[in-house]
């Protein structure tokens, strides 16, 4: 996983100060080892790191609010999906009224955030394509990025973009971005029939 996703999978700062793995994702993972008598081990990487260690067979699951988007099924398979959520295109309080509509986006002047390896830097790429699209490892960077005025806006998925408004309100959310595949799946090692019919079903119960 990668845990930068807020509310998918962050890490929570306990009173002692210790930073802890948390999230839906995470209390997901939890359920479906307790749900198949299996021991769950945690590995964290950012979120390219996540398709690579599931490209190697590194790891058993991915799960770090994956879309199952159909390049995606060469290197993995996918779980049903287990939630349902949307992509949103956004900015800072005071830009919103540069970007009324997703063709404004598309602008050379434009410096256009998204997550290395995601949907969103596809979304980016097919609708900002004329944008210095930039690339960065961890949606945190990204927020760290338009906060300060070095990007001036930046594809996020929706419930993560909410997330974190919460803590920084001058975070603005002014498009929905349409896409085919909305929803979260868990990114399963391939050729592990098994382990995906489990999985399922653990998620079922859930």
């Amino acid at each position: 996983t990668s845990p930068d996703f807020a509310p998918y999978e962050f890490y929570a700062i306990g009173e002692d100060g210790t930073p802890t793995l948390a999230g839906f994702d995470v209390a997901l993972a939890g359920y479906i080892a307790d749900y198949l008598g299996l021991e769950l081990e945690m590995v964290t990487v950012d979120f390219d790191g996540v398709l690579t260690e599931l490209q190697t067979k590194s790891a058993d699951l991915g799960m770090a609010g994956l879309s199952p988007d159909p390049k995606r099924t060469s290197i993995m398979d996918f779980s049903d999906i287990y939630y349902e959520g949307g992509q949103s295109f956004v900015t800072v309080a005071g830009n919103e009224d540069l970007f009324p509509t997703l063709e404004d986006t598309n602008k050379a002047e434009y410096s256009i955030g998204a997550q290395t390896g995601s949907i969103q830097l596809d979304l980016a790429n097919e609708n900002s394509p004329e944008a210095d699209i930039v690339s960065l490892p961890k949606v945190t960077d990204i927020i760290a990025e338009l906060l300060t005025g070095k990007l001036d806006g930046a594809y996020i998925e929706t419930d993560v973009a909410k997330s974190y408004q919460k803590n920084y309100p001058e975070l603005e959310i002014v498009l929905d971005v349409p896409y085919d595949s909305e929803g979260s799946a868990i990114g399963v090692s391939k050729g592990n029939e098994a382990l995906l019919a489990a999985v399922n079903e653990a998620v079922a119960a859930a």
